[in-house]
């Protein structure tokens, strides 16, 4: 059987090794000149900055992606534990977070009486959600209903909380408020305000706190890097510059892919572009799962101001990962979710990988990403971009004492308008959909096209949803469906 896969970000690698190694004929077609999708790198003079994704989680999750195929991470990159995991400005006083545990207990203990062993028993819970969820519940493509009616599944959902957010679920353990920060903001920067997030995704606490943070020595890319090898030995041709333009169908087939004016055919057709664009503007009308009221009603996760920064020089007073929370919490959260509108004063995020690793910036220089999380109902431009920028350099000067702006020697900015030209993405989006309970499990995109017998989805619009654990399960879940769904074709043709 021969596989078309559109683009090459992680589920796209992923469902493309899993797709050969079960004996299919697999071409990967991507629109840029190198592979990753969004976790390109760009290297400037000297730098190499990775482009999206900075934060490694769930070291189990590539574990098993590897060991799928007779490897160990280890065969491809030198993984590192980040440690402390981040510091956190507040607007007294910066914080280390631990990647020790009993430090990590006693660092909750200095802030609230009795809450590292409250700490012991919210990260038991959350690792509980973590094996269910992660064991039982992303590995379902989630179709139907009746995928989630054994009693077992059922009983393990309930033990879920699907139904109390989290924001009110931490604060059953927790009542300071730079605890609940602390445990709130994986979800502010990766889906959606803490009030209409699930608890269930305090697994990703115990993913933080408890598995770790960490780092690919060499940068993030060494995982696109490892991904595209497992691929080949597995027998995966690539296709870069190759832009897709339709999907050609015929009845209920996709008979293959225009790209570039020439017609590539398929048997399978697997989309790991932005669903929206996929359906939108690859597909006729009368073949899309859905129409754009349907996306236009989406709750989207944050798009993303990001800036790779080269300085001339050395920078202390931050770490690996640096979060400032030096500004009210609650009113970005609105401004991203509720009224769209640019920040008063933003959290932001900086990754400094040249404190791990040598080898991302020339000697005696320091590489720099800057993050801060908008919405997606924003227009950017240059001066906005420009005063965003000068706004979080101020800030930085003022809790360190550094002001970098005599020292950049590279400068580049990334937004709205270049999440949009660079991966087609919807609304800019820089995480995809908001984690919240109307768009969790089966409530998502489907991963299959209703009109279209041999059309899939995959990526971070559809199951399970955004990151980069997420996406590798993402394309191993669909191999499996198409593998079934296409042998069972076969048997009764």
């Amino acid at each position: 059987m021969k596989v078309s896969i559109i683009g090459s970000g992680f589920s796209s690698l992923s469902n493309a090794c899993y797709l050969a190694q079960q004996g299919h004929e697999v071409h990967v077609f991507e629109k840029n000149s190198t592979l990753g999708g969004r976790a390109r790198t760009k290297e400037i003079d000297g730098f190499t900055f990775d482009m999206g994704p900075s934060w490694y989680w769930m070291p189990d999750v590539f574990e098993d992606f590897f060991a799928d195929f007779g490897k160990k991470v280890s065969d491809f990159y030198d993984l590192r534990r980040i440690d402390p995991s981040y510091r956190v400005f507040w607007p007294d006083a910066p914080d280390d977070i631990p990647a020790s545990m009993t430090e990590l207990k006693a660092y909750f203990e200095s802030y609230e009486k009795g809450s590292g062993k409250k700490l012991e028993q919210f990260l038991t819970e959350a690792k509980m959600k973590y094996e269910v969820g992660m064991g039982d519940f992303v590995t379902k493509p989630s179709l139907s209903f009746t995928e989630f009616l054994s009693i077992d599944t059922a009983r393990k959902g309930l033990s879920l909380d699907l139904f109390k957010p989290i924001s009110k679920h931490i604060r059953q353990f927790f009542t300071h408020p730079k605890l609940i920060e602390l445990l709130e903001f994986p979800v502010l920067f990766l889906g959606a305000k803490p009030q209409n997030t699930p608890s269930l995704y305090s697994l990703m606490n115990y993913a933080d706190m408890a598995l770790g943070t960490w780092y690919p020595m060499g940068g993030m890319n060494k995982i696109v890097e490892a991904m595209v090898s497992v691929a080949k030995e597995q027998g995966v041709t690539f296709h870069t510059n190759a832009n897709v333009t339709e999907i050609v169908t015929t009845g209920r087939a996709a008979v293959g892919i225009q790209v570039d004016g020439e017609l590539h055919t398929a048997d399978v057709v697997v989309s790991g572009a932005d669903y929206h664009h996929t359906e939108q503007k690859l597909l006729a009308p009368e073949y899309r799962n859905y129409d754009q009221k349907y996306w236009d009603k989406r709750t989207m996760a944050p798009s993303s101001l990001l800036y790779y920064v080269g300085l001339n020089k050395q920078l202390d007073g931050i770490k690996h990962h640096n979060l400032f929370f030096d500004e009210s919490f609650d009113h970005h959260a609105v401004e991203i979710y509720d009224t769209h509108q640019w920040p008063k004063a933003p959290l932001f995020y900086i990754c400094n990988p040249s404190k791990t690793d040598t080898t991302v910036a020339p000697d005696g220089k320091e590489n720099l990403f800057f993050l801060v999380p908008v919405s997606t109902e924003l227009k950017d431009d240059e001066a906005t971009k420009e005063r965003y920028f000068s706004m979080i350099c101020d800030r930085l000067q003022k809790h360190t004492g550094h002001d970098i702006r005599p020292h950049i020697e590279v400068y580049e900015s990334f937004a709205h308008s270049d999440f949009v030209g660079e991966y087609n993405s919807f609304k800019g989006n820089a995480y995809g959909l908001a984690n919240t309970l109307k768009q969790t499990a089966i409530l998502k995109p489907k991963c299959k096209n209703k009109k279209v017998d041999n059309l899939y989805y995959i990526g971070q619009l559809t199951v399970p949803g955004p990151g980069v654990p997420p996406s590798i399960i993402s394309g191993k879940i669909v191999s499996h469906l198409i593998t079934q769904e296409q042998n069972t074709h076969e048997s009764i043709i």
